[in-house]
């Protein structure tokens, strides 16, 4: 048991037969969270630190649960009122909470590569939250578990990822993640949106979102990241829902039913219509209820505990 990596940096770093295991660990979790007692003591003896640089509130909630789930003790550390509004450096910030006796960090940082810089200096265990525009790991990896449940495998499974592909380290992970799991990507959105080298990544790039949709078993629409864009990259945002927003005329308009993810938050009227957000297509709720399960395996092997405690 365990995986081939001391820490979850990023999606590039993890090999098939890792994902492999994460997703069977949080089949085992996913029945444990179905139980009238939703909780194991696995983690009894250990200490994790949510150290969060950026706001967040899904995903720092996710992994709050995860952990007491699992029966670890948490601490919880937030960038704001803190020392580092004082000039605190991220090395002394993070050897005061090791000093606490912490056994593993999840980090989330605005500046892209801070995971993988703490990494080299400290000898806990790092699970990435978010950092900058670069990845965002554990999303991708319940997103895709959230299609394996749907569908059965991600083998020759046609993925659209629409939105922001630019501002969006959901999208990069995604990317890596489908790609090492034998999925076919197409990423769709305004010419602005997407990097002029995104095909360098294996995916297709269609501007048109109707046709990327009829092309597609599953999309995942992304926010539009209106605090990462230094520039305006597109009209108004009503121009952006009139192209680019999927309603669910443009769902009932195409030849066979598709699966809709949203990592959210969702502006609802932008991206998605609340028709769509909320409809049967929606697979949306239940990427948040596989989000624990999958962050419980995760933690739970990086850990190296053999065995799922009773």
């Amino acid at each position: 048991m365990g995986l081939s990596v001391k820490h979850l940096l990023g999606i590039k770093e993890l090999n098939v037969q890792d994902i492999e295991q994460i997703f069977q660990t949080a089949d085992n979790f996913k029945q444990v969270l179905q139980r009238p007692i939703k909780k194991v003591p696995t983690l009894r003896d250990t200490t994790i630190a949510n150290v969060f640089f950026e706001n967040s509130t899904r995903t720092r909630l996710s992994f709050e649960l995860a952990e007491k789930r699992l029966g670890a003790d948490t601490v919880n550390f937030s960038a704001s009122g803190s020392s580092v509004s004082k000039g605190e450096t991220l090395i002394d910030t993070v050897n005061n909470i090791l000093a606490m006796k912490v056994d593993m960090i999840v980090m989330r940082h605005m500046a892209s590569g801070a995971p993988w810089f703490l990494a080299n200096h400290i000898d806990a265990s790092i699970i990435n939250a978010g950092d900058g525009t670069n990845e965002h790991p554990t999303q991708a990896l319940l997103d895709a578990y959230s299609i394996r449940e749907k569908l059965g495998s991600l083998k020759g499974k046609r993925i659209t990822i629409v939105g922001d592909i630019m501002h969006s380290r959901v999208a990069l992970s995604n990317i890596y993640c489908l790609n090492k799991l034998g999925a076919e990507v197409t990423v769709s959105g305004p010419p602005t949106l997407i990097p002029k080298h995104i095909a360098a990544l294996g995916v297709r790039v269609e501007y048109n979102v109707k046709k990327a949709l009829e092309w597609c078993d599953v999309a995942n629409v992304l926010r539009i990241q209106l605090e990462r864009q230094h520039k305006p990259l597109f009209s108004t945002l009503r121009e952006y829902a009139l192209y680019y927003g999927i309603n669910k005329q443009m769902l009932d308009s195409l030849e066979r039913d598709i699966i809709i993810m949203h990592p959210g938050p969702i502006n609802r009227g932008v991206e998605l219509n609340s028709d769509v957000a909320d409809s049967r297509q929606s697979i949306i709720l239940g990427q948040v209820e596989n989000g624990v399960a999958i962050r419980m395996a995760v933690i739970y092997l990086l850990s190296g505990k053999r065995e799922i405690s009773e």
